[in-house]
């Protein structure tokens, strides 16, 4: 039987995940960080995109959109407090597909530092929504 650990994904509506998993795979700053049992003590930001959850048993891959938060890791232990998190099946692909047109359009107007500076980060959370779509359709 194969090793694992305990992971809890929350952020200030809800706690979205609890359960045992045997791989976690995070969207951290630096690129993606793959979680296995007993990894070293890590504390770490996490950029929007898609936590995947590779669960105790065999059972089916759990993909969970978040929109960045931090990440403690411990050996037997992972937590995420996500600003945001949807679980994948969750998201409106066509609301984040509005969102970021209407994002590019902002970027595109330039009309303001502070403003080019929140339309570059709406873009990267809808365009981190609709990878999360993606690879939920390609995991089925």
């Amino acid at each position: 039987m194969a090793k694992t650990f305990q992971v809890d994904i929350v952020s200030a509506e809800q706690a979205i995940f609890s359960g045992e998993a045997e791989m976690v795979i995070a969207p951290g700053e630096a690129g993606e960080l793959g979680i296995l049992p007993e990894h070293v003590p890590l504390l770490t930001r996490i950029k929007p995109g898609t936590v995947r959850i590779q669960q105790a048993g065999g059972a089916a891959e759990e993909v969970i959109y978040v929109s960045g938060g931090m990440m403690e890791v411990q050996p037997d232990r992972v937590t995420v407090l996500a600003d945001t998190s949807v679980r994948a099946h969750d998201l409106d692909e066509a609301k984040a597909m509005e969102a970021e047109r209407l994002a590019k359009d902002a970027i595109a107007n330039r009309t303001g530092v502070m403003e080019i500076a929140k339309a570059q980060a709406e873009l990267a959370e809808a365009a981190a929504q609709l990878a999360a779509i993606r690879k939920l359709r390609k995991t089925r």
